[in-house]
């Protein structure tokens, strides 16, 4: 049995920029990137990344053989059955999960946060309910028995939709914990929604990874002290939008 998978989840047909996780930055695709930073975490025993049986997500499937990686497929909309799907087929004792939005997820902080999870024997961990970390950075794990859980019961449509929320909203029945930052740097936005998101990620690869292939967090941040006016091409947007709005559409339907 694998101790450790982690999920990655990803699909083309995302609303905000369609396309994204395989649009090119240094002439390979965001998703190809992303793995490559994945593959170097030390505590993670296998990787499968999780789509949707879509059309639209047939060239990501492909993706996946060029470069080796195992590819699951499953519901579109219900993204919480096709993460659970993926991992019942390899029936692991813990999960990680990770979004295909973070292109510069870094694999020191995906150790640090297993770590802190194993040994607190938490039944769910992350960077990111309680986040300190810059937001692209976000890291979640937790024990399959819960996600199994969650996804017999979760009902709500946020629920369906971002997987976790019904693990960590109900503290009274699992063991959460919180992976903090030694310095707050929850203002910083790192992940990819929008067109000035991936301007921003272009830049700081076109910088770095020619230069430092393998660059970590403390990298970009002394990257962004060196360019100070690159912080405000995205500043405009709000962390977790996609959530709030799951959050909002459940009271909507709830009344």
């Amino acid at each position: 049995m694998t101790a450790i998978l982690a999920i990655l989840q990803a699909r083309v047909s995302s609303s905000r920029l369609p396309g994204k996780v395989l649009k090119p930055i240094i002439g390979r695709p965001m998703l190809a990137l992303q793995i490559e930073r994945v593959r170097q975490a030390k505590k993670i025993d296998r990787l499968i990344i999780a789509t949707s049986t879509n059309p639209s997500d047939d060239d990501l499937e492909t993706l996946c053989q060029v470069i080796d990686v195992p590819c699951f497929r499953g519901s579109l909309d219900d993204v919480l059955d096709r993460f659970y799907q993926a991992a019942q087929a390899v029936k692991p004792e813990h999960i990680v999960r990770i979004t295909g939005d973070c292109p510069l997820i870094d694999p020191e902080v995906i150790d640090d946060v297993i770590t802190f999870y194993l040994a607190g024997n938490f039944n769910y961990a992350s960077n990111s309910v309680e986040p300190t970390f810059p937001d692209g950075l976000d890291i979640e794990i937790f024990r399959f028995s819960a996600l199994e859980e969650a996804w017999n019961e979760a009902c709500r449509p946020s629920q369906r939709e971002h997987v976790t929320p019904f693990i960590y909203q109900h503290p009274d029945r699992y063991r959460i914990g919180h992976y903090k930052n030694t310095e707050d740097l929850s203002h910083l936005r790192w992940t990819v929604d929008e067109q000035e998101d991936f301007d921003l990620i272009n830049k700081i690869y076109e910088a770095l990874y020619p230069v430092m292939p393998n660059f970590r967090m403390a990298d970009i941040l002394h990257l962004l002290e060196q360019r100070p006016e690159w912080l405000t091409i995205n500043k405009q947007f709000e962390r977790n939008e996609g959530l709030i709005k799951s959050l909002q559409e459940d009271r909507t339907a709830e009344t």
